[in-house]
């Protein structure tokens, strides 16, 4: 009797069985089996085929709002890197990310012409063995317009989730396993090694004796000068030079007030003041003056902040090079975070920052608004979300995208899931370059990204669920073979691409292979293996490009195929 119930309330408030299916998808998808898990979007598919064995309608109009608002926020997330990747020294990544994207797309059609598969068919294994899930709404959007009749185009959509449920297994384990064990025998390196390598050629210092990036990890202490000659003496720049280390003078008391001081105050013997720094470069001031308590001097207003970087003249510099900035005095770098994905960076001297990049800084308040006039904007926690921007964008983007071109009698468009895309790639560049474009949280970002694709396979999978058996009955186990054939050769061939036509560092190049196949689980299996973030360099403009190119591929196969 409950049962019954609950599935006719299901029938009757299909809202519920939405949220029903997002709960099952996300816990399911969160279950670790060894050091693999589903992910939430495997695990709502799954879960909304289930629910749907209860034949709940639902209206297509909600897949569609929140599948726009989720590529609208894919856009808004990676537009930065994209726009980098295509213009300046990123282009052999984006130039490698657009022939491995091609590539992906000629494996998966030709297991559809081999198979004799129909675009619903080829579409899901394009989605499950590419694990590009996106481009199901682009591909369910050309389906709807290709004039078939209404039985065969629902059967074309069925066919969707049933072999991306059958590919997507391997095509997120097998691309992580291909590229973490394989891919060094490909290249015939010592991952962990190459790392090593890489990390100590960032961090090596021009033969001037330039400064070195000691920018994290830093205390402050106050120290008495008693001794002539080494500290006293000296001017508050000579001071903070007598390290290679990054030090900085913070305060300064002297005869017991606290007065103001800049780079050519000489310090007297007597002299009080607050260093700041990190812990083994201040044994030097231990062994040369006497730490004090003087809460007051090291009592300096400091906070913690992340800064987006819209400089121009920032884009492409390295840290090593920052760090004799006048505007760099005080300041440390705890993480950088690159692209949508929010990538942590390895913070070393040879590190270039990249405008759109997210630097999470500490230092004084004064030294804090210094680097926030030369470098970006302060993205601060906030709760508001411009909806101006995010409705208007969407709206434009999809009006254009809805604008059909006939190229030989064949009605070509982006359909408005496109053109949204399109307008969160510009949009997300453009407030890059202007912050009063608009603000939206990361919060809101990840839940249009989110949530919003998953609310969208949840429609999908209770909308399939009850022809869903017997649609991989129909598949059998061939689909499962082609999935592993479309997502293995790729990911074989990538690296020596890499190696030998564009000569990428070996510590990175199966970065830029995971990043080509928008596989953040892949990356993060090489990460480990190599012991190193150093692979993710590689990740985050490929990434950009391929995450966007393999959406559209949803819309090319079904061309390709119809």
């Amino acid at each position: 009797m409950t049962v019954h119930w609950i599935a006719e309330t299901l029938r009757g408030s299909p809202e519920l069985a939405i949220f029903l299916t997002l709960a099952i998808g996300f816990w399911v998808g969160s279950l670790k089996f060894g050091s693999f898990s589903l992910g939430a979007v495997t695990g709502t598919l799954l879960a909304g085929v289930l629910v749907g064995q209860l034949d709940i309608a639902i209206s297509p109009q909600v897949k569609s709002v929140f599948f726009i608002m989720f590529l609208f926020a894919v856009g808004f997330g990676v537009g930065p890197q994209f726009v980098r990747g295509i213009a300046n020294d990123g282009l052999p990544q984006a130039i490698f990310a657009v022939i491995i994207s091609f590539l992906c797309l000629g494996c998966v059609y030709v297991a559809a012409i081999a198979s004799g598969y129909g675009p619903g068919m080829a579409e899901g294994l394009l989605a499950g063995s590419q694990t590009i899930s996106a481009s199901i709404g682009l591909a369910t959007d050309a389906i709807n317009r290709s004039g078939l009749s209404a039985e065969h185009t629902q059967a074309e959509l069925n066919a969707i989730p049933v072999a991306y449920a059958v590919t997507y297994l391997f095509g997120t384990v097998g691309t992580g396993w291909i590229l973490a064990f394989l891919g060094p025998k490909l290249l015939r390196i010592n991952l962990a090694q190459e790392c090593e390598r890489y990390e100590r050629d960032m961090n090596i210092r021009p033969m001037d004796g330039g400064a070195n990036t000691a920018w994290h990890s830093y205390i402050v202490r106050a120290y008495k000068l008693k001794t002539a000659g080494l500290i006293a003496g000296k001017t508050v720049e000579d001071a903070e030079n007598s390290q290679k280390t990054r030090i900085f003078l913070e305060n300064l008391r002297r005869d017991g007030k606290i007065i103001p001081f800049d780079n050519t105050t000489l310090l007297h013997e007597g002299d009080i003041v607050a260093v700041s720094g990190p812990h083994e470069a201040l044994v030097y001031w231990s062994n040369h003056a006497e730490e004090v308590a003087d809460q007051e001097l090291i009592e300096i207003p400091v906070e913690t902040v992340d800064i987006v970087v819209t400089s121009k003249k920032l884009n492409g510099q390295r840290l090593i090079d920052l760090s004799t900035a006048p505007y760099a005095r005080g300041i440390y770098i705890n993480a950088i975070r690159r692209g949508s994905m929010n990538v942590d960076i390895p913070v070393l001297s040879q590190t270039a920052i990249n405008r759109g990049d997210i630097i999470n800084i500490t230092g004084t308040r004064r030294h804090v608004a210094d680097v926030i006039k030369n470098v970006g904007y302060a993205d601060r926690p906030t709760n508001v979300t411009s909806m101006v921007l995010v409705g208007g964008g969407i709206f434009v983007g999809g009006l254009l995208g809805s604008l059909v071109l006939p190229i030989g009698g064949v009605p070509i468009t982006l359909s408005s899931s496109g053109g949204a895309l399109i307008a969160g790639l510009i949009l997300g560049w453009l407030r890059g370059v202007t912050p009063k474009l608009g603000n939206v949280p990361s919060a809101s970002v990840w839940f249009m990204n989110t949530v919003g694709l998953n609310i969208f396979i949840a429609v999908v999978g209770i909308s399939a669920g009850p022809t869903f058996i017997k649609g991989l009955e129909q598949a059998g186990v061939s689909v499962f073979f082609w999935g592993v054939f479309a997502s293995a050769l790729p990911m074989l061939v990538a690296p020596l691409i890499g190696k030998y036509i564009f000569r990428f560092d070996p510590a990175i190049n199966l970065g830029c292979c995971g990043g080509a196949r928008t596989s953040t689980a892949s990356v993060a299996m090489v990460a480990d293996v190599a012991k190193s973030n150093v692979p993710m360099l590689g990740y985050t403009v490929p990434y950009a490009v391929s995450n966007t190119l393999l959406t559209m591929w949803g819309l090319v196969i079904v061309l390709l195929l119809s």
